[in-house]
């Protein structure tokens, strides 16, 4: 009997991501467990120009269309391995990114949260946030951080 039957693996398309994508794509396998791939649009990262030189729209489109294409690339490799995915672009107009990955999990009814960390650490954490540790504060579900690989 399967541990986990449904998976949630958040993307943004970095290294570490993709080292999260391929330990999600060994569970399922391993659990003969159904993947769902997540793609965050930071929204809020573009309306925070003061100036209005940047064109929110355009950036949103921009990051809409990065998002779709990672993930179909993402689920097509899954889909090779023999694992059944499916995909969701969310934004974040609605809150932040760890909170988003929780709430989907919820939403999704996922048994386990696989997730790529970059590990920061100092003023770059302050700076950047964390939405590894935010995701693992608000989730009601097991979260696996896959480090990045060390150089």
């Amino acid at each position: 009997m399967s541990m986990y039957s449904r998976i949630l693996c958040p993307i943004d398309g970095s290294p570490t991501s993709e080292r999260g994508l391929d330990e999600a794509i060994r569970l399922a396998l391993d659990q003969k467990a159904s993947l769902r791939l997540l793609y965050v649009i930071e929204a809020h990262l573009a309306a925070m120009d003061p100036y209005g030189t940047v064109n929110v729209g355009d950036l949103i489109d921009s990051s809409r269309k990065f998002g779709l294409e990672l993930l179909d690339k993402a689920s097509k490799r899954a889909s090779a391995q023999g694992v059944a995915c499916e995909t969701a672009l969310l934004d974040t107009l609605s809150g932040p990114v760890g909170e988003l990955v929780a709430a989907d999990a919820s939403g999704w009814n996922c048994e386990l949260i696989v997730m790529g960390t970059h590990g920061r650490r100092g003023v770059k954490r302050a700076v950047m946030g964390s939405d590894a540790e935010l995701v693992v504060r608000a989730s009601s579900v097991p979260v696996l951080l896959v480090k990045a690989q060390s150089s």
